[in-house]
């Protein structure tokens, strides 16, 4: 029987796991370190441990394939896709996204980040010089953890790597990067979680607190994750519920539902966005602007009572209504369509992002034509101030104004990450484009 632990809020979370993703510049040793938690933990079949073995060829095992699975992550010896792998403690359990550091492959860390509860921004202390003052970071350091900030990540911790790699003064070294990540999360509003010094090849701190550095006395980076809170979408208040499918079942004449007998009924299928969905709740669909009562709410093929955010969902109507994949059901009355709104743009492709172009955006799941109709600003991600911009270049975030074809439900991504993102299409060749974070409409 699992122990229960609470996080601070006193919330349980023996049974919550806890999605989280490893992050930061290429060869940070972000999948050693994933294949380290695994190895430890436990959680490696034992057919893959023998292949390990025979590949290692008598030399320490390479801990990084456990997650470099392509053919080119091998060759190459970095990180291209997303890797998830799941593994489990006594108490809690986890799902970890292996990110790649690369700035080519940015837009797979967005995707990662989106779903996730928390994120590990790893730290090679090999590649910066940690006796200036301050330690300068690398780009992708802070490029990653602005990114995993603004996608309202809400646990971000530090992992300072391969301070066994340091000959001289280890304790000296960790606390001037230390310093420096503190100083660059203040600035740019980042709560840190802490800040733990490791050693992914060796051990150190991972799952166990370290034998060769007596001066941190801190938690490991298992514990701390741990401790952390899983992310929850408002389930008070209106519902909002993204259709990602529709099915179409028949009833038999000695069968009934709660919308009837011996005819089809038909149910629309999503994830809950937020707030919660029962039977006899009033309810509107966008774009139609249609109400109807809710006859029944399924869930995992079974008749419910009720679900709520982050729930999936099947809502059947007390009447006939035309609903399709990328339609909106809400409280009636709370939906505020809009074809302006201000957003954060990452921009992900090598074509800059230019004003007055024309692409797709994705939100929930509607396509609309859009167009970028002024760029407001870019932020400099080493000194994180704002400057005038004309066009976004691969890998910059800015802040812009967008209009689109016909108007959308957006919120603000700060009140809920569903109905306050989209993504952006490039038309020409479909390249996933951009991730807009919704400001304000």
């Amino acid at each position: 029987m699992s122990t229960v632990i609470h996080n601070e809020a006193g919330e349980e979370l023996a049974h919550k796991a806890l999605r989280f993703l490893t992050a930061g510049s290429v060869d940070d040793g972000k999948s050693t370190l994933i294949g380290r938690l695994l190895f430890d933990s436990r959680a490696i079949l034992a057919d893959q441990l023998d292949a390990l073995e025979k590949r290692a060829a008598g030399a320490p095992i390479d801990l990084s394939l456990l997650t470099d699975g392509l053919e080119a992550e091998r060759e190459q010896g970095i990180t291209i896709d997303v890797a998830y792998r799941y593994f489990a403690t006594k108490t809690r359990k986890f799902i970890i996204a292996d990110a790649p550091g690369h700035e080519q492959y940015t837009r797979n860390m967005v995707t990662a980040a989106a779903g996730s509860d928390a994120a590990v921004v790893l730290v090679d202390i090999t590649k910066i010089d940690w006796k200036a003052s301050p330690v300068p970071l690398l780009a992708q350091t802070r490029r990653h953890s602005l990114l995993a900030h603004l996608l309202r990540v809400p646990s971000i911790v530090f992992a300072i790597n391969k301070l066994d790699a340091i000959e001289e003064d280890t304790e000296t070294a960790f606390h001037n990067v230390k310093a420096s990540l503190e100083a660059f999360a203040q600035q740019a509003g980042i709560a840190v979680k802490g800040v733990i010094p490791v050693s992914a090849l060796r051990g150190d701190n991972v799952t166990t607190p370290s034998a060769n550095w007596p001066w941190y006395q801190g938690p490991t980076l298992l514990h701390v994750l741990e401790g952390l809170p899983s992310t929850d979408e408002r389930h008070e208040g209106a519902l909002l519920h993204p259709v990602q499918y529709v099915t179409r079942d028949s009833v038999g004449e000695g069968e009934a539902t709660a919308s009837g007998t011996g005819h089809q009924y038909r149910a629309f299928w999503g994830r809950i966005a937020h707030g919660s969905v029962k039977a006899g709740d009033e309810v509107q669909i966008f774009p139609s602007g249609a109400s109807a009562i809710v006859a029944e709410v399924r869930h995992a093929a079974l008749v419910v009572d009720a679900c709520e955010a982050g729930q999936s969902a099947g809502i059947v109507l007390d009447r006939q209504v035309d609903i399709s994949r990328g339609d909106w059901i809400a409280s009636p009355g709370t939906m505020k369509p809009t074809d302006t709104f201000t957003a954060t743009l990452a921009w992900l492709d090598t074509e800059p992002a230019v004003v007055g172009r024309k692409y797709w955006v994705r939100h929930g799941n509607r396509w609309v034509q859009a167009r970028i109709s002024a760029i407001d600003a870019r932020l400099d991600i080493h000194t994180l101030e704002r400057h005038d911009a004309h066009e976004l270049g691969v890998n910059e975030i800015g802040s812009v104004q967008i209009q689109t074809q016909q108007p959308l439900p957006v919120e603000a991504y700060l009140d809920n990450r569903v109905s306050g993102a989209l993504i952006v299409v490039d038309p020409t060749t479909n390249r996933t484009s951009g991730a807009l974070l919704v400001k304000a409409a």
